[in-house]
């Protein structure tokens, strides 16, 4: 492995909006493979102040951290590459994954990190946090100390629990959101939906506004959360729980899949989309 002037090297894949974020936090030189990524990851990559390895195995050889930010659905295919790539440095998956799927792909390397992200992109200080668990989290977390991203090493709950603490507050987060869609779509379908908004006016204060922020904010990333809830389902089910809320928030996400990554959509048109037929899940597009 190449040492920079600081020491280290860190690789991050890929950056994405959340992940150009954590690469800028980072100290010391961080490396990003570029290779089959979109030119929209390149000018986020660029902006970040990460430097381009080319590949992921010319990353693997230099890195002594990687780091990885995807979506959910791809977080194990992404963690077989860096593996197969030879890499022998410590390998941090930061996706929101169910602690069994963190356990798996810990499994394929000798020194693991389970990390999770809780809050929006890391733009600001204070908004934005980097669970971390298992033997090497102080390592990581010293990469981001006074940055943006505020790291925290999570000192219980075994190897996984940075994916069991995301997981679970993602289960209401997200679980909720995409109830309340539900719940809009079916007065919107019995045509009651004006007389549901004055009955919320009246005892249920800010779910209205919540709903147009939902449609605006989350409709265009909605189907980056499609994994995320069969993540958090299959946790679910692990511990003896009841899956099928997140089983079908998740067909909720995959529905909203016709807005990815537009500017946002109103409230009706979100609800058309979810009384339409589902729609199938993009690719990551990172």
């Amino acid at each position: 492995m190449s040492d920079s002037a600081d020491g280290f090297v860190t690789g991050l894949l890929h950056p994405g909006a959340m992940g150009a974020t954590v690469g800028a936090a980072c100290s010391g030189i961080v490396l990003w493979a570029s290779e089959d990524r979109s030119e929209a990851t390149s000018e986020r990559a660029a902006e970040a102040g990460l430097t381009d390895a080319g590949d992921i195995a010319s990353m693997a050889s230099a890195a002594d951290i990687v780091i990885s930010v995807c979506p959910p659905h791809g977080a194990e295919a992404l963690a077989d590459a860096v593996a197969d790539a030879g890499f022998a440095g410590c390998y941090v998956d930061a996706n929101a994954v169910s602690p069994a799927t963190a356990r798996r792909i810990g499994a394929r390397f000798s020194d693991f990190v389970d990390g999770s992200l809780i809050g929006p992109p890391a733009r600001e200080p204070g908004t934005t946090r980097l669970y971390l668990a298992g033997a090497g989290a102080d390592r990581v977390a010293a990469r981001f100390e006074g940055s943006a991203l505020e790291p925290r090493v999570l000192s219980g709950g075994g190897v996984s629990a940075a994916s069991a603490l995301k997981m679970a507050y993602a289960s209401w987060t997200k679980g909720t959101s995409a109830l309340l869609m539900s719940v809009a779509a079916l007065a919107c379908a019995e045509g009651v939906a004006d007389e549901l908004s004055a009955e919320w006016a009246l005892s249920q204060s800010g779910l209205s506004q919540r709903l147009t922020y939902t449609a605006v904010a989350v409709a265009p990333k909605a189907w980056r959360w499609t994994g995320e809830m069969d993540e958090i389902a299959d946790t679910f089910a692990a511990a003896g729980l009841p899956d099928g809320f997140h089983r079908a928030a998740s067909e909720v996400y995959q529905r909203l899949g016709v807005w990815a990554d537009a500017r946002g959509a109103s409230v009706q048109e979100m609800l058309d989309a979810l009384l339409s037929s589902p729609a199938a899940t993009p690719d990551d597009g990172e």
